[in-house]
């Protein structure tokens, strides 16, 4: 998929949202639109403040089947967090405007009610990436709220393993193989098995039951999904939601799936 460079005002943002595409809230600050491929499992945002290692994150993890977005500076990530929802965010602490680490502990300042989502969301995990390499910096980094922390340079496998750690580590999943009824759902090699059987679905059917796995027992309305699947400017298909459902629910049975008409979605704790 062709790159979208990064649009600002009301013109450009009313027209992605005319077009069925997803796009920011209206600030004119988001630098720069890491469109995710189709097979997109999992949504990250990157804030790095140079081009050449932000491109080089933004198509590493896309090739890695994540949608990725990214942004420069401190202003820019704390607006995407306020407006969007992610999965995980890979955090630079040399920004144009400020240390990196002031998105952390804003970040995890942030209250709410237990088990009412919220946006900032201050339990998104968030993975360090600098150049900093003195041990004070480490540990400032982690007791400010980190989850992780890696020196660059870094080695792209260990960046995803650590990043699926600790995306499981948020999901209260110890093991990498999440066990559900019959299922079990492997992120990282991206299968799932039912009843020791493996079922075979498009990465985007592997997002929604993700999606819907981790949130098992609670609802999702159809954007909440949708944050799952794309990134800023990718085209939204109306009903695509309603079609992952579909597809997963003939392969793995109708009850898989609870629909809670005009609300959204959810997985049940227990399969009745």
């Amino acid at each position: 998929m062709a790159d979208v460079k990064a649009k600002s005002g009301l013109a450009d943002v009313k027209s992605m949202r005319e077009q069925g595409k997803r796009a920011p809230a209206l600030t004119g600050q988001l630098s720069g639109f890491g469109i995710g491929p189709h097979n997109a499992v999992m949504r990250i945002l990157v804030v790095e403040d140079n081009e050449g290692i932000a491109a080089g994150l933004r198509a590493n993890l896309m090739q890695r089947s994540y949608a990725v977005d990214v942004c420069a500076s401190v202003a820019e990530a704390w607006h995407a967090l306020s407006t969007e929802r992610f999965d995980a965010v890979l955090l630079d602490l040399g920004l144009s405007d400020g240390d990196g680490s002031e998105v952390v502990r804003r970040l995890r300042l942030q209250t709410g009610r237990p088990g009412v989502p919220q946006l900032p969301d201050p339990a998104t995990p968030v993975l360090i990436l600098t150049a900093r390499d003195q041990v004070q910096d480490r540990v400032a980094g982690l007791n400010l709220g980190a989850d992780d922390y890696l020196v660059k340079p870094f080695d792209m496998d260990e960046l995803e393993a650590r990043l699926r750690a600790m995306m499981r580590r948020a999901a209260g999943q110890a093991s990498p193989v999440i066990r559900h009824a019959d299922l079990e759902v492997d992120p990282a090699a991206r299968t799932i098995r039912q009843a020791g059987q493996k079922v075979e679905v498009s990465p985007r059917e592997f997002a929604v039951l993700w999606a819907l796995l981790l949130a098992r027992g609670r609802v999702l309305s159809r954007p909440q999904i949708e944050e799952h699947l794309y990134s800023w400017g990718d085209t939204v298909e109306s009903n695509a939601v309603e079609v992952y459902v579909h597809h997963l629910r003939k392969k793995l049975g109708q009850k898989i799936i609870v629909t809670m008409r005009g609300v959204g979605y959810f997985m049940p704790q227990e399969q009745e």
